[in-house]
């Protein structure tokens, strides 16, 4: 009971005594410290590590708050709720420090945006949480009988694992009539029990004692250990075996080969014979067991050897007890102390502790991309370190603290032209040789829309066949756009304009996704000959960046519209007309012209000229180019006098479209001829019952302008008296003028003015002559001809048309 009230005093006094250490820290240069007892419950908290830095803790988790270290997260967290910092797992100074005068775990604090580190040292204090122990339960101890009282044994030792106060320090022997007890206190401050001979011995009344050993240490409450010290009472050996050194020191580098010889002990012996025959070894104590397989030692020559690889970052300093032992049983004890002495043999470390990826390509100069720790496990220059960055790219490496690199950029960047980096940073230790580690981090960049989509060419051009199919796609445009995903995903639309006061948008439509206009109606050549429309292509940014370009359309013209017969005028031909010719007309006299015009263009309005129905025999012939109807031979008595012919006006398209008009010839030398020929063709059709009085009506007019024409001429010659020339001439227009309007729409080799005829009779009848004269007197000859003869024009109208090349001319009489 009293011992169970002790620990639980002893609990609360340690609880006392963290309560008071945990508050003790100190800053300086963003340094805390804080002293804790080992063995502390899990979820203990240690202190508000986040108010003794002075941060916000409504800012842990924004700052990311967190400690980096390669040892003590192990033991150690923090909660970013509320700041405190908690024990995570057991700790046990003795298995961190072993029985070093002090134990420190390290680690730093570290928070962003600012950054900053804190370095935070905890100090493990120890308590008496293990009792003494004997690494023997039983001691064997050979005692020759005739040793003198007062000789002096040496006992195995108590070890505690604990420091301080609370290690071993006192012994006691259980009561005996022939053995006390005294300690012997080494150079290091440790103490030894011997056993002293307080009483001569004699073997023969008693050979053997057995004493229980006790070791105390000062803790509170006292923790005890005992052993059992079996003495044997021998004959003989009364010589210890002395070693030269109480202590051996020796340095060994870290790179040392196995099996290389670094130190010899030698201990004597004054005996003689076997009791002077000394053997080595190495006692067996904890830590003894910790370095054994290390080493190992000739039993006979105390040569100690290498028996591994030796490494400093792994233990820097050996201790063993080397025990010589003389053929009587007779041992003594020495302490070998092996430094290790560090070599430049580990790269650095590198650990990346925040990385921020992707950026947005339109960050700032100086933004934080990741914070790195470099470590080097070396000691002295072999631990301390360079670092840069490979390659010349757009960031730079800052010194955050001693242990801590910033990465941040230096230029703005711009991921069309680089979507990613691959930084490789390089670490070089100062030993020598250097050792290095590089480590290379993606850096990716994200796209912000900053370029508008782009067309190839500022105008594009389009040929579209008129007539097409309502719906049909008729061409392709398409802008790109240097930025990725929703930035250079792109919209196309037209902005409209009125076309003679439609919107062009009821013509064309465009796909928004694609690009592709279609045609929303069937385009018609002799409307609209080409359309002028703007594109617009906008990107699904924000803000949303457009361009756009011009897009030209021409329709191209298709055969879709016949011929149109402009002379002789349909109208006329459709009623009964004639084409009077003279008797003496002589072989390739011009007669009449046919004139035609193509609404279409090109090829398609060359206009060629036929006859596919004439009476026989033919005197005629038709030109086909310019549709000019001349005599293939003089006329004689015995010929037909009356002709009829149907002209066929087709043009060059393919199909080819054509249509036709039918003229009748009379020859006749004067007018009275042509009246008995007239009644005579008129009778042979089955015309309709009036057209008898329109004959009358015809030479009534024509007898009128006769009559007329002579008093003109009589009384010209009573103001003339020696005026010899004809009695004159009159005008008139035997057909209505065609619409200039009709004729400027087209281009091509057709008639660009009206054309007038002018009629000149004679006294004689027989020498009546029907004749073009001339034309307006406002237009030049040259517009009237086009492409004379080249068969590119609809029915040109040739420079043959001069006046008085024309012998004879037309009548018609109306229905």
């Amino acid at each position: 009971m009293k011992i169970q009230d002790s620990e639980k005093v002893q609990e609360i006094r340690w609880q006392v005594y963290y309560f008071l250490f945990s508050w003790l820290f100190y800053s300086v240069s963003a340094q805390l410290h804080y002293s804790i007892p080992e063995e502390m419950r899990k979820g203990s908290v240690i202190a508000n590590i986040a108010k003794d830095i002075g941060l916000d803790i409504k800012e842990l988790s924004l700052r990311k708050f967190q400690i980096v270290s390669y040892v003590s997260d192990k033991y150690f967290s923090v909660n970013t709720e509320n700041g405190n910092l908690y024990v995570k797992d057991r700790i046990d100074r003795e298995t961190l420090c072993a029985r070093a005068a002090s134990c420190l775990l390290k680690f730093d604090a570290v928070v962003e945006n600012p950054l900053n580190v804190f370095a935070v040292t905890i100090e493990i204090q120890d308590i008496n949480d293990n009792s003494p122990i004997f690494f023997h339960k039983t001691v064997d101890l050979e005692v020759i009988e005739f040793t003198l009282p007062g000789t002096h044994f040496i006992l195995q030792k108590a070890e505690d694992p604990d420091i301080g106060i609370n290690s071993v320090q006192t012994y006691k022997l259980s009561d005996n009539q022939h053995f006390t007890l005294s300690e012997k206190t080494s150079t290091d401050g440790s103490k030894s029990p011997e056993l002293v001979l307080e009483k001569p011995l004699d073997r023969e009344i008693q050979n053997m004692y057995e004493l229980i050993l006790t070791a105390f240490d000062g803790g509170n409450p006292i923790k005890s250990g005992t052993a059992v010290v079996k003495i044997i009472i021998t004959d003989g050996n009364d010589n210890f075996p002395i070693f030269s050194q109480e202590i051996y020191k020796v340095s060994v580098r870290e790179n040392t080969p196995i099996n290389t010889t670094i130190l010899i002990v030698s201990a004597t012996d004054q005996d003689e014979g076997s009791n002077a025959q000394i053997t080595y070894s190495f006692m067996k104590t904890s830590e003894n067991l910790f370095s054994s397989g290390v080493f190992s030692i000739n039993s006979t020559s105390g040569e100690i050897k290498t028996n591994q690889k030796l490494d400093f970052e792994v233990v820097q300093n050996y201790e063993m007890s080397v025990q010589a032992k003389d053929g009587g049983g007779l041992v003594a004890h020495s302490k070998v102390l092996i430094e290790v002495i560090d070599e430049n043999d580990n790269p650095p470390e590198i650990s990346i502790t925040s990385l921020t990826s992707p950026i947005p390509e339109d960050s700032a100069r100086g933004t934080l991309i990741a914070l790195i720790n470099v470590r080097d496990q070396d000691s002295g220059e072999n631990g301390e370190v360079d670092s840069l960055i490979t390659e010349k790219l757009p960031f730079q490496l800052i010194l955050s603290s001693n242990k801590y690199y910033k990465i941040v950029t230096t230029t703005v960047m711009d991921r069309e032209k680089a979507a990613y980096y691959n930084i490789t940073i390089k670490v070089t230790d100062r030993g020598s040789p250097p050792l290095s580690t590089t480590q290379t981090i993606r850096l990716d960049i994200s796209d912000v829309n900053d370029n508008a989509p782009t067309f190839s060419k500022r105008t594009y051009t389009a040929y579209v066949p008129e007539n097409n199919l309502p719906g049909a796609s008729i061409y392709t445009i398409q802008a790109s756009d240097l930025d990725i995903g929703e930035n250079a995903k792109i919209t196309y639309s037209i902005f409209s304009t009125n076309t003679e006061g439609v919107p062009v948008s009821s013509y064309l439509s465009i796909n928004i996704e694609t690009g592709v206009l279609y045609s929303q109606r069937s385009f018609d050549y002799e409307q609209h000959k080409d359309f002028q429309i703007q594109v617009i292509a906008k990107d699904n940014g924000s803000p949303t960046l457009s361009s756009n370009t011009t897009l030209i359309i021409h329709i191209m013209d298709q055969n879709d519209n016949i011929p149109r017969i402009l002379y002789p005028a349909p109208e006329v031909s459709d009623s009964a007309s004639f084409e009077m010719v003279p008797f003496s007309a002589e072989e390739g006299s011009l007669i009449t012209k046919v004139v035609a015009v193509d609404a279409d263009s090109g090829h398609n309005a060359w206009l060629s000229y036929h006859f596919i129905q004439v009476s026989e025999p033919s005197y005629l012939s038709i030109s086909q180019h310019t549709g000019e109807i001349r005599t293939s031979s003089g006329f004689q008595q015995k010929d037909v006098l009356k002709y009829k012919a149907v002209i066929l006006v087709k043009d060059n398209g393919v199909p080819s479209m054509s249509a036709t008009v039918t003229l009748s010839f009379i020859v006749a030398d004067n007018f009275q001829q042509v009246v008995p020929k007239i009644t005579n063709h008129l009778s042979s059709e089955d015309s309709p019952p009036n057209l008898q009085m329109h004959l009358v009506i015809a030479l009534v007019l024509i007898s009128f302008l006769f009559i007329i024409s002579v008093m003109m001429v009589i009384i010209s010659k009573f103001k003339q008296s020696k005026s010899t020339t004809a009695m004159g001439s009159f005008n008139t227009n035997l057909y209505s003028p065609v619409d200039p309007r009709i004729l400027s729409q087209f281009n091509n080799g057709t008639l660009s003015l009206p054309y007038s005829y002018n009629v000149c009779v004679a006294l004689d009848s027989s020498e009546s002559e029907f004749s073009f004269l001339k034309t307006n007197e406002n237009v030049p000859i040259d517009n009237l001809i086009d492409a004379v003869d080249s068969g590119t024009g609809n029915g040109n109208l040739s420079a043959t048309l001069a006046p008085n090349i024309l012998q004879k001319g037309r009548y018609s009489v109306g229905r």
